[in-house]
């Protein structure tokens, strides 16, 4: 699980770098799940990386963004990603 902090009028990314996982394999699909409460603004994805933008947000709430993978070979993993909005 990984952790960052947000600032409610911020608009960041966020990535996560699959390819020591991976080794030969590629991404071929990429599927993000956003509470209610942040806004999930954009994402793309290459064959090994996964990035999406959020914005918004709450000051104090913690949010879980869950990216789920699926490999050309056919495997699937997910990574979590705790945002936690704090004024800055």
């Amino acid at each position: 699980m990984f952790a960052a902090v947000k600032d409610p009028q911020a608009t960041l990314d966020y990535q996560f770098n699959w390819s020591a996982w991976l080794t030969s394999d590629t991404i071929s699909a990429v599927t993000w799940t956003v509470p209610a409460g942040i806004t999930q603004t954009a994402a793309t994805n290459t064959t090994t990386t996964a990035t999406i933008w959020l914005s918004a947000g709450t000051v104090g709430t913690r949010y879980t963004i869950v990216c789920r993978i699926t490999t050309t070979a056919g495997r699937i993993d997910e990574r979590s990603l705790i945002v936690s909005v704090q004024q800055k």
